[in-house]
């Protein structure tokens, strides 16, 4: 059913300018309707300045569903946009992975057969790797010094030249990172030894697994919950209001809360339609994605703790280390960092810059 409903999308998407759009079927969208009348000369000028600046149309897609933070901050990010241009731009968001995969929604940005997907897909962005570190950070503060950093810019400004995308905001995608499986609880890395993780792809969480010993298993995030149920992988790693939205406690036992690691969430454009649009509108959609990005965080942090709490509430059981017990998960992950540098996720120097960043965030 997805293929046939991505067959038709792309189908009709394509058969008009870029610039146009369709959509069927759940999707949060906001209405093009005409501004209401106001009767002061300034906003009907501004009204006029606004619709010789033309229509346009933006295509969104993303994999969480509904009541997650990033669906959420995404209908506020529709609804904002279409508000501040008088509605001529609209942006429909398909969520809950509608549009395919996260790498399936990102090769059509790249393709320019819809407009924008934000997600932690990297395969076409890897130097994002770096910021997914293990024990990299420990705050919220932390957080938000790294992803606003000028590396972090830098970074973003390396995938148009590569990818033919602009990343217009770069947030957090859920929050920090838990372990889970179905054997037993995790408390010290030794009971990682033998257990087959699911991973999203991402080299520095196969690195993480495999350094204390676990062997890894690349699953979609749309297929995790069954590969989880039928035992592709004995466990997975996620931040919990992902884990409560997409219900993985139904299928796992054993949760330890070991704040492994977060990941940047990009959101991504294609970069022709964005050239495309009025300096206007640039500003307006760019503003907006910051706000969305900041929204995002703001929900993430408020939720975060109510979903643990409903998740313990299920009969799982959530394990949280003693300050020594990760101090010595912190220990056996710490080959990681020279392993990145090796590969070329980052170099010594970003490595040392974004310990710095971390060291010198409030």
């Amino acid at each position: 059913m997805k293929k046939r409903f991505l067959a038709a999308l792309l189908t009709a998407t394509m058969s008009v300018a870029m610039i146009t759009g369709c959509g069927s079927g759940t999707k949060t969208e906001t209405a093009a309707a005409a501004p209401a009348a106001d009767t002061t000369a300034a906003k009907e000028s501004g009204d006029k300045a606004s619709a010789d600046l033309g229509d346009f149309e933006m295509i969104v897609g993303h994999a969480q569903p509904e009541g997650n933070p990033r669906y959420v901050s995404m209908e506020k990010f529709a609804a904002d946009v279409a508000e501040k241009t008088g509605g001529h731009v609209k942006v429909t968001v398909y969520g809950n992975g509608q549009l395919g995969t996260e790498k399936e929604m990102l090769e059509q940005v790249v393709q320019g057969t819809v407009q924008g997907m934000r997600g932690g897909q990297f395969d076409f962005s890897p130097r994002l790797l770096m910021f997914t570190a293990p024990f990299l950070t420990h705050t919220r503060a932390e957080v938000t010094a790294l992803l606003q950093s000028d590396l972090a810019k830098s970074v973003c400004a390396e995938a148009e030249e590569s990818t033919g995308t602009v990343i217009i905001n770069l947030c957090d995608a859920g929050g920090y990172r838990q372990f889970s499986n179905n054997n037993h609880p995790i408390k010290t890395p030794d009971d990682l030894k033998g257990l087959k993780m699911r991973t999203n792809g991402m080299k520095t969480i196969d690195l993480t697994f495999q350094q204390m010993g676990a062997s890894t298993v690349s699953v979609p995030y749309a297929d995790l919950y069954m590969g989880l149920k039928t035992g592709v992988a004995d466990g997975q790693e996620n931040p919990w209001v992902n884990v409560l939205g997409m219900k993985f406690y139904e299928v796992q036992k054993y949760f330890t809360e070991v704040n492994y690691q977060f990941h940047p969430d990009p959101f991504y454009v294609n970069a022709a339609w964005w050239n495309t649009l009025p300096e206007e509108y640039r500003t307006v959609i760019s503003e907006c994605a910051t706000e969305m990005g900041e929204y995002n965080d703001k929900l993430i942090d408020e939720n975060s703790e109510a979903a643990k709490q409903q998740i313990i509430d299920s009969g799982a059981e959530v394990y949280v280390p003693t300050a020594e017990e990760l101090e010595a998960f912190k220990s056996a992950v710490e080959p990681v960092y020279d392993k990145m540098i090796s590969e070329g996720i980052c170099t010594q120097e970003e490595m040392a810059k974004m310990k710095d960043i971390v060291a010198n965030a409030k």
